[in-house]
């Protein structure tokens, strides 16, 4: 039998070893803002307290079975495929212990979040227009929070609607009054027209007028979209 022992007599029990966590920043766009889906925390170690969904890995499990577990179990989410984002392993980010949190990211259309949000115990936080709530976050899940809206902003600024946010079709303002949620300032309306209308295609109909004036309708096209 092969020694598992390395050069220096040590073997993997040797090491100290951290827990390793997952959490989840479920990203969507409310009211003309980003905001983070929050749960709760009903047992164990900050009771009461809102954080994200998360929890810790067993063993033998995978990482992406990990996040739909406390996705499904923890804010009633099934059926996404949340994306890796980073791994934040400071050591005194859980005041619990050594844990590594290898975080994870979806951005979910709004009406895809009304069965979850239906319960007492989960809510969403304008990560803009609640600063206070998302910075007291447990666990740096602010820091999760502000990678996971950077990671967002940055898809935005180069693709239309990649985390499908807006019904089809579309007209090119509800596309730039997305665009100025997710990015948090104002855009020049004809910048963004010619930016983002080569990469739609026009379905060759008008909208109904009943916002001003009648629009052309676009649709995604092609485009490569973020989560399922």
């Amino acid at each position: 039998m092969k020694d598992s022992k390395n050069s220096s007599g040590l073997s993997l029990l040797d090491y100290p070893r951290p827990s390793v966590a997952v959490d989840a920043a479920v990203l969507t766009v409310a009211d003309g803002s980003v905001c983070v889906l929050l749960v709760r925390r009903d047992q164990g170690h900050r009771v009461g307290e809102w954080a994200l969904p998360g929890t810790f890995l067993r063993e033998r499990e995978r990482l992406a079975d990990a996040v739909l577990r406390c996705l499904r179990e923890k804010a009633g989410i099934s059926g996404r495929v949340p994306r890796q984002l980073h791994v934040f392993d400071d050591p005194a980010r859980d005041d619990r212990g050594w844990v590594l949190s290898v975080a994870h990211v979806d951005v979910v259309p709004l009406a895809e979040l009304g069965e979850a949000l239906e319960s007492d115990g989960v809510r969403l936080a304008s990560v803009t227009g609640e600063p206070g709530v998302v910075a007291e976050l447990p666990y740096g899940h602010a820091d999760i929070v502000a990678k996971a809206v950077e990671w967002m902003r940055a898809a935005y600024a180069e693709m239309p609607d990649p985390g499908a946010l807006l019904d089809e079709p579309f007209t090119l303002r509800d596309l730039r009054t997305l665009h100025e949620a997710v990015a948090g300032e104002t855009l020049m309306r004809d910048t963004f027209r010619r930016f983002m209308e080569p990469k739609l295609v026009g379905t060759g109909q008008m909208s109904d007028g009943t916002r001003g004036r009648p629009s052309r309708l676009w649709v995604r096209g092609g485009q490569r979209i973020l989560t399922s």
